[in-house]
This record gives structure tokens, C-alpha cells and sequence, in this order.
């Protein structure tokens, strides 16, 4: 038992004080959470309002999908029963008995008079031109006889719409007029006499100008394609000839020639993206502006094929922008609200459960007070007591400690680098291993064929194998064993090739270049092998961590003679020391690594101070700039060792490495 100290008073009991209340344990980290709550709400309510959105507008695009359909079910109808009112007339006319005289040979007053006949016909249908083929497709009569673009004597032998009549009887064909120049539907019939045989052929021109203007008066733009996707008519003027989506050059070149479309040259519709031939809601923009809506303003395709006519859809580009942002506006609205009243009721919520845990933690704080002051006051005098009788015994053993630990530290530090270089050894040893296995099964096979020489071969080759299996672990061995305290003569190169034997699988693994002196520079210095081994072993392994991850690694050891002593340089191209890393390079249980201790580079540099060197990391005024391999950057430490008495000069250039 010690005294008690002469100066050491007795502590009285403190007088009860009111509670107070007790520091909460999370004050520290209370805001980052709040933030972070904060940001998650704001997050949830920009996320349900952006799903809101997308959800409102696809509402919006499909209900405007069923309305286009509906409309353009309307207009198909009316395009329909434009047609259907022109088709049965050219049947009709075949059956007329001027008609038929007059492509039987009739005189020049019954021809003036049936041209009199398909005028007032032409003005009482709303055709455009009713006109009377011959068998060789010239125009005997017309209703425009009288206009100076009559088709009276005009040969349509090359019309598809005449082929086609002659051939089946009936045809129908959409082009551009070669005399009008206006673009409409022709309506051809043949005309046959009472035995079959050819008269000539009746044609009906319908324009659908009519068809047209009552289009203009619609929302959305509207036209009809053929089957190769060439606008025949609209209620936009100058898409007229335009196209889906480039012509092929072949058909472009056939449909010029044959003149259905003019002098066309079939450019693609001003819209973005192409539009499919066939769609139910297909969103598109348009890049110039038009009546019905306004230049890059979403617009919904949708198609309906015109059945009356084979070949023919019909085109319908509605305006979706504003029933997408009244739909947009209408779901943001009740998104919010909806958030509004859940936020209203969750803050209710968190505010009482806060009030609750409030109290309770006040009246928990007073109770731990009260408790603290008792015990604090209680155990202050036997814990002082009780310390200076800890500290005095741990002094000695401090003490005692003091010089067997480090002797262990040395060892310690060498067999956690040990551990470290294990598995790339034991990788170095796996690939003899199996190289005398299979020598050995080659060599079974051999005997039994009674080829003794080859079976010798690979008994050589096996024993070779084993030989390098000694080497490594007999390095290992060497390595591991503790180290006497004898400095004498010692090969620099051999404790440089048995640093490079461990740490070589490594720099394998990373692919890392290893550049060393050559092998006639070798000196003897004054060390340790075993301990001069862990020097270069630690700074080896300081290498090849600092490039761990980086492509075309390099490790340069160069060797330098000074007279009395040598230098041995290793540099790495890393990413180098900063000036912070360099300051505090040598202190203890200061390291880089996640994992590192901070002791190699010091025990290392303790180990060369006891053979009377020097161990220090180059400043920049060290590099050797005529060196042109050295690397530009990275970190180099310089091992500076005595030479063993009697050593010659070493005579080849130290800047001559080998890999």
C-alpha cells in the first residue's frame, strides 16, 4: 500500500443542484438529418408531381387518340361519299345512246351536241371534266369543249386509267392533268358494243377542292396518301406531292416519267419524326407553322385507310398541346393537394410523438443526474487512489518491456511484409509444382515405352524444377528467421535479389516493370543480409502500393559508387510524396496506407542507421535529369551504406539498369 500524498485534500460532497435538462446524445448529427429528411420530402414531392405529369399527359394523348379517331371516321365518310357520288356516272354514260353513236362514227353536229350534254352534266354532278375516249384513246368530246385547255383531240393512250379500262373494264387513277395542270381522280369506263368488242372509253375527273375547304375548317391537318406515301390531297396546299418518307430513286424516276405527278420531286413532309403509314397515336412535331397549330407544337398522328379506294390512308395530325397542359395543370393540382392534406396530417402526427418523447427524456436526464452527482462523488477518491498504484506497476513493466519489444518489433514488421509477399510465392511455387507433375507423368509414360532417354530428359528437367522450389522457400526461410546483431561484409546483390525473388510475384500480378542494377556491380557492404533484405523488401513494397491501379507501373533500382560508400536509388513513377506525406515521412504511426501501421519506413531507417548509413526520400534537387530513364514523377528514396574495407570502385555506369 502507498501513502496518501501529502497534498491531496478530500473532495466534499456537492450540494444537490435543481435539474437540469439532459443534452440530447444526436445533437450533433440532429441537422444533417433534418437536411437530409428536407431533401427526401422535396425529392417525393417533385417525384409525384413529374409521375403526375406523365401520367396526365398520356391520359391526355390517348383521349385525344379516341377523338382523332372518331373525326377521322368522319372524314373518311365524307371522302367516301364524295366518291361514291361520282362512281356509278361513268356506267351510266356507257349506256347512253348519244354516247355510243358518237363512238360509232356520228356526225359532227351529234358530237357538238354531246359535248352540249356532258357540259350541263359536268356543272349539274360538280365533276370537274367528263370526257369520251376513242378505241385509240384520242378525246372526241368534252364537257370543257368550249375552254382553250379542251381535252378535245388530245391523245390519252398512255393514261393508266385508258390501260387499265380497256383492259378490265373499269380503272381508277389519280395524276395530275396534262392540260389543266390540276390534280384530281380519274374515273374511266369502257364502252363496249352489243357484241363485246371496244368502242372507246368514258372518263369522269373528280378534284376535291369542295372536300378540301371543308377540311381547312377543322382543328388538325388532314390529307390522304397512296401507297407509296405521296400526298394526293389535303387541307394544307403546299404538302400536295410531298412524300412520307423518301421515294426510292427508281420509283421517283418512274412516277416522273410517268407524269402522274407533274414535275413532283417528292420531298418528305416538314415533320419530326417521320410518320409511320400506319398509326394509332403517334406524337410529331412540325418545323414550320401552319392554321391549325403552332411550329414544333406536339401533334398526334393517327391513320384510317380509305377502303372505297385500294391503297389509299387517310392522314389526321390533331393539336394535343393544349389538352396535354390542361390535363398537366389539372393533375399537378390535385397532386399537390393531395400532399398537402397527407404533409398537414403527418406533421400532426410527428409533432405529438416529438412532445411525448420530450417528456420522457426529461424526466429520464433528472434521474441519471441525480444518480451521476452520487456515484461521481462516491468514486472520486478511490479511482485517484487507484491510479497512482496502476500507473507505478505499469511503469515497471514499461520498463521491463521496454527492451524485448523491440526485438519484436523488428521481427513483427518483417513477417507482416512476409504475409504480404506469401501469396504471390506460393503462386511462384504452384507453377513448378505442376510442371513436375506433368514431367512426371510424361516420364511414366516414357519408361513404359522403354524410351530412356526422353524419361531421363524429364527427370532432369523435374530435378531443375525442384532445385527453383528450394531456392524460393529456402529465401523464405531466411527471410523469416530473426536476425543476429553482426554487421559485417555483406553482397549488396545477393539481399537485392532475394528483396526482388519475394516481392516479384507481385509486381507480376500488377505488371509492373522492375529495373535493376546489372549484375557486375556488385559490392560488399557493411551490413546484415537478412536485415538489409527487409530494408529493400519495405521499400520495394512502398513501390508497388503507390502504383497499385496504375497502368505501365515502373520501379527503377539504380546503384551509384561514391568512393567510401554507395547509393542504392528506387524510384517508382507513381503519384510521388506531398510536401504534408514528406514532413512526417520517419514519425511513427504516421502512414498513407488505409491498412499501414506507419513503422516500416522507420524501422527500416533505424536498421541502416545501426550499419552506419543513411536512409532518406529524395528531395527534387536529387534526380539526375541526364538520366533519360528515370521516371518523371514519383517517390525515390536513396539508402545510402558503407563499403566493406578493400572494395574496388564498381566499374560499369550506374545509369546502365537491367529489367
Amino acid at each position: 500500500m502507498c501513502e496518501k500524498p501529502h497534498n491531496m485534500t478530500s473532495v466534499p460532497p456537492p450540494s444537490p443542484s435543481p435539474p437540469e435538462r439532459a443534452p440530447s446524445h444526436t445533437a450533433g448529427w440532429a441537422w444533417p438529418w433534418r437536411a437530409a429528411a428536407v431533401l427526401l420530402a422535396v425529392a417525393i414531392v417533385f417525384g409525384v408531381l413529374h409521375y403526375a405529369t406523365l401520367w396526365a399527359r398520356d391520359r391526355a394523348v390517348a383521349d385525344a387518340g379516341v377523338q382523332a379517331r372518331s373525326t377521322g371516321q368522319i372524314n373518311a365518310a365524307l371522302l367516301r361519299n364524295n366518291l361514291d357520288k361520282f362512281r356509278a356516272l361513268p356506267f351510266v354514260l356507257t349506256q347512253d345512246v348519244d354516247l355510243r353513236a358518237a363512238l360509232q362514227g356520228a356526225s359532227g353536229a351529234q358530237i357538238e351536241s354531246l359535248d352540249e350534254k356532258l357540259d350541263a352534266l359536268s356543272r349539274g354532278v360538280g365533276a370537274s371534266a367528263i370526257y369520251v375516249l376513242n378505241k385509240k384513246g384520242l378525246a372526241i368530246a368534252a364537257s370543257n369543249w368550249r375552254e382553250p385547255a379542251t381535252f378535245v383531240g388530245v391523245d390519252y393512250q398512255f393514261r393508266p386509267y385508258f390501260q387499265g379500262s380497256v383492259a378490265h373494264g373499269t380503272a381508277e387513277h389519280f395524276a395530275l392533268g396534262t392540260v389543266s395542270h390540276e390534280a384530281g381522280l380519274y374515273l374511266a369506263r369502257r364502252v363496249d358494243d352489243a357484241h363485246g368488242a371496244l368502242l372507246g372509253v368514258v372518263v369522269l375527273k373528280v378534284d376535291f377542292r369542295d372536300l378540301e375547304a371543308d377540311w381547312r375548317q377543322s382543328s388538325a391537318p388532314i390529307f390522304v396518301t397512296d401507297e407509296h406515301g405521296v400526298v394526293l390531297l389535303g387541307n394544307i396546299p403546299n404538302w400536295r406531292f410531298r412524300v412520307l418518307a423518301p421515294l426510292p430513286p427508281a420509283l421517283a424516276q418512274t412516277l416522273r416519267t410517268s407524269l402522274q405527278f407533274g414535275d413532283a420531286r417528292f420531298q418528305p413532309l416538314p415533320i419530326s419524326p417521320p410518320l409511320h403509314p400506319v398509326s394509332t397515336g403517334q406524337l410529331v412535331r412540325t418545323d414550320q407553322s401552319l392554321p391549325q397549330a403552332a411550329a414544333g407544337a406536339p401533334l398526334l398522328h393517327t391513320t384510317l385507310p380509305v377502303i372505297e379506294s385500294p391503297g389509299w390512308t387517310l392522314h389526321q395530325l390533331s393539336p394535343v398541346q393544349a389538352a396535354m397542359n390542361q390535363a398537366t395543370a389539372n393533375a399537378q393540382l390535385g397532386a399537390l393537394l393531395a400532399q398537402s392534406a397527407l404533409a398537414a396530417l403527418i406533421g400532426v402526427v410527428l409533432y405529438r410523438r416529438h412532445r411525448n418523447r420530450e417528456r420522457a427524456n426529461q424526466q429520464t436526464a433528472i434521474r441519471e443526474q441525480l444518480a451521476a452527482l452520487v456515484d461521481e462523488r462516491t468514486a472520486q477518491l478511490r479511482d485517484v487512489n487507484e491510479h497512482l498504484l496502476d500507473e507505478m506497476d505499469e511503469r515497471q513493466r514499461a520498463e521491463s518491456r521496454l527492451h524485448s519489444m523491440q526485438d519484436e518489433l523488428v521481427q513483427a514488421t518483417k513477417l507482416a511484409l512476409l504475409g504480404q509477399v506469401a501469396a504471390g510465392v506460393a503462386h511462384e511455387i504452384n507453377q513448378p509444382v505442376a510442371a513436375i507433375r506433368t514431367y512426371a507423368d510424361n516420364a511414366a509414360e516414357f519408361l513404359r515405352r522403354r524410351d530412356s532417354g526422353a524419361a531421363q530428359e524429364n527427370l532432369g528437367t523435374i530435378a531443375t524444377l525442384t532445385e527453383r522450389i528450394g531456392h524460393i522457400t529456402g529465401e523464405l526461410r531466411a527471410f523469416s528467421r530473426k536476425a543476429g546483431a553482426t554487421v559485417g561484409p555483406t553482397s549488396l546483390m545477393e539481399a537485392l535479389e532475394g528483396a526482388l525473388l519475394l516481392v516479384g510475384p507481385r509486381a507480376r500480378r500488377q505488371g509492373v516493370a522492375m529495373q535493376r542494377p546489372a549484375e557486375n556491380e556488385d559490392c560488399l557492404v557493411q551490413a546484415n543480409r537478412v536485415r538489409l533484405e527487409q530494408v529493400l523488401v519495405n521499400l520495394l513494397q512502398n513501390g508497388l502500393e503507390a502504383l497499385e491501379g496504375l497502368p505501365d507501373g515502373r520501379i527503377m533500382v539504380a546503384l551509384q559508387d561514391l568512393g567510401a560508400t554507395v547509393q542504392l536509388r528506387v524510384h517508382d513513377n507513381g503519384p510521388g510524396l506531398s510536401e504534408a506525406a514528406r514532413a512526417r515521412l520517419f514519425t511513427p504511426f504516421h502512414t498513407t496506407k488505409p491498412d499501414g501501421l506507419g513503422l516500416g519506413l522507420v524501422i527500416s531507417r533505424d536498421i541502416v542507421l545501426e550499419f552506419g548509413g543513411e536512409l532518406r526520400a529524395a528531395q527534387p534537387a536529387d534526380r539526375d535529369p541526364s538520366y533519360e530513364q528515370a521516371p518523371a514523377r514519383g517517390a525515390m528514396f536513396i539508402l545510402t551504406l558503407r563499403k566493406a574495407p578493400g572494395q574496388p570502385n564498381i566499374s560499369s555506369s550506374p545509369h546502365a539498369p537491367r529489367h
